[in-house]
This record gives structure tokens, sequence and C-alpha cells, in this order.
């Protein structure tokens, strides 16, 4: 018998041991393992705004850290597989691509403010396009290398929740275009 073999036979040999030693094992004798308690996050400060549109300044609040199941609870399959799992919606298919009306557009998952009405415009991408973020203090940009090229994801800062990507081919100001997904978003009229 040649030395692989030899070995081959040892590790079988020995996983048939030890299934038959974890049969003998009753059940009441298996403990989980216990859950470790996430450590608080620090403060963070989000901009917030009045149901006018008017900013109110900033105030302090804690990253919201959810598990899955509760995510899966609060939000329809395809928002979490969007926001949690990094997907994207199809292409012309989300209710804010061609939107016009008035107001901010907010994380679905969090409720913070992300985009003013006044800054979206239609790119022809198929997906709702924002020259400018609200406030910078709500969302950050992470690197992207999902399709084998660099890109910025755009996040919410309170729920880590992914909203969509930014290119540096958008309109004047800031020749930015914010390509994000409807379903990360939840729309609030201006009162």
């Amino acid at each position: 018998m040649t030395n692989r073999r030899q070995a081959l036979l040892l590790c079988a040999a020995g996983c048939c041991a030890c299934t038959e030693q974890a049969r003998q094992i009753p059940a009441s004798a298996v403990r989980e393992p216990e859950a470790k308690a996430r450590p608080p996050a620090e403060p963070l400060q989000i901009a917030e705004f009045s149901q006018s549109g008017l900013p109110l300044g900033t105030a302090q609040a804690h990253k919201l850290i959810l598990h899955d199941e509760e995510w899966e609870r609060r939000l329809t399959p395809l928002a979490f597989s969007v926001t949690r799992r990094r997907g994207t919606e199809l292409a012309f298919t989300g209710k804010y691509n061609k939107h016009g009306e008035a107001g901010i557009y907010r994380c679905v998952g969090c409720n913070t403010a992300l985009f003013h009405s006044q800054t979206k415009f239609d790119s022809g991408t198929g997906w709702p396009s924002f020259y400018d973020v609200i406030a910078p203090e709500n969302v950050y940009t992470a690197q992207d290398n999902s399709l084998g090229e660099p890109r910025d994801e755009v996040v919410c800062r309170r729920c880590d929740a992914h909203l969509g990507h930014v290119f540096p081919d958008g309109p004047e100001p800031t020749r930015l275009r914010y390509c994000i997904n409807s379903v990360a978003l939840r729309f609030q009229p201006f009162v």
C-alpha cells in the first residue's frame, strides 16, 4: 500500500470512529457556543432634516446593528438582497427611476436622510441618479471589486445598507453620479 492510500484509510477510519463517538453523546450534554455580544458602536453624527427639507443640524445616533433575521422581517426580499447582500435591482424597474416629486430620499433600513430631490437627474441608466448626497456625514463610500473592476460603493453610515455606486461622470456642480437602487430608498415628500 502506498503512503497516500494508508493516509486516506486512516483518515476514513478516524472519521467513522468520531461519528460513532458523537452518536453516544447525549444531546443534553452538547452546549451551543455562547453568542458574543457586539461591543457598543461609537456614536455617530447624523444630519437631520425637517419635513420641508430644511437642515436641522446634526444629532448623535448609534449605528443600527441587527441580525439578518431581523432585517428580513423589516425589509422586502428584494430590499434585503440589495441592502444587506450588496445586490442590484434590474435597470428601469425601480419605482424612483423616473420619480420627480419634491422631497427627501431616505434609507429604507434606518430612515436616515440620503438625497434631496433637487439633486436628482435622469442619467438614462435605469436607476435613480443624484449628483450629490444631502449630507456627507450620512453616507460613506467603500471600494467594491466584486465585478473585477474597482468601483465606489455608496453605503448608509447609520445602518451600513448598500445603496448603490458613485461614478465620476455626473453633471455640474459635482460631476458625480450617485447611481442608487430604488429599493434602498424610502421617499418622504415635503410637507
